[in-house]
């Protein structure tokens, strides 16, 4: 079984991010870049599945500019067997990425496609959703479990109500949540293998694939600044002020 996963370079979750003084966008000059936690925890988990014997094979992919190839030797390191960067200085949205993965699923007859649920720079959790639906084949969102057997998934979703477990058909595609594995650390021995991994760098245009961006970013503003708060002296006053200054009663 040959497992695809899908992971994406993005400005570190510790850094603090600025918007570009035109307002077009978030700055990422100088900007420490690593992998998406989320698409982390996939590879993660699909390194997992080889160890146990589910899978033979671990495929990362990801699509952007060449600097996204420290992300794929990251998930090298971590236990992928080779990657496929989709090389491209173009805006990539998410519909764009899901007709990518589309691409390198039927080419590389993947039955699991794992992602992470969703990117820490747009937010957007679409790419999965947009994925299965393009490939025609069943997904399970928000994964917290998964188990292989029998030529079928069980996976434990994330729900607002707490936990739904389904079972799925292969193949299928497995978003990941915050709660499915830890990632392991990366150790030097395991980077230093990685850089004889195997990559291979293709354009979009030699997978047909139309990248065109559907939607303009048109304006990027930083959230408004918190007010300090201030003291009452009793419920009275509270009320009062929630009343008539803030007015949201």
């Amino acid at each position: 079984m040959k497992i695809l996963v899908a992971v994406k370079r993005v400005v570190d979750y510790n850094v603090k991010v600025r918007v570009k003084s035109d307002n077009s966008g978030v700055d990422i000059a100088n900007v420490k870049m690593s992998m998406n936690p989320f698409d982390e925890i996939a590879v993660e988990e699909a390194v997992r599945l080889k160890e146990a014997g589910v899978a033979t094979e671990v495929v990362v992919v990801t699509a952007g500019v060449t600097q996204c190839q420290e992300t794929l030797r990251t998930a090298l390191a971590i236990g992928a067997d080779r990657a496929i960067l989709v090389e491209t200085d173009a805006e990539l949205q998410p519909l764009a990425v899901a007709k990518i993965l589309k691409a390198l699923s039927d080419k590389e007859a993947a039955q699991i496609i794992i992602l992470g649920k969703q990117a820490i720079d747009d937010d957007s959790n679409q790419t999965g959703q947009m994925l299965a639906s393009l490939l025609d084949i069943p997904q399970a969102t928000f994964a917290s479990k998964v188990v292989v057997a029998d030529g079928k998934v069980t996976v434990t979703r994330e729900v607002d109500g707490g936990l739904e477990t389904i079972a799925l058909s292969l193949p299928a595609v497995i978003t990941t949540d915050l709660r499915l594995n830890e990632p392991r650390y990366v150790t030097l021995p395991n980077i230093m293998k990685a850089k004889k991994k195997p990559m291979e760098i293709i354009k979009p245009e030699e997978l047909g694939v139309d990248i065109a961006p559907r939607l303009k970013t048109l304006k990027v503003e930083e959230p408004p600044k918190r007010s300090a708060g201030v003291m009452v002296a009793d419920v009275a006053a509270l009320v009062e002020k929630l009343k008539n200054e803030a007015k949201v009663i």
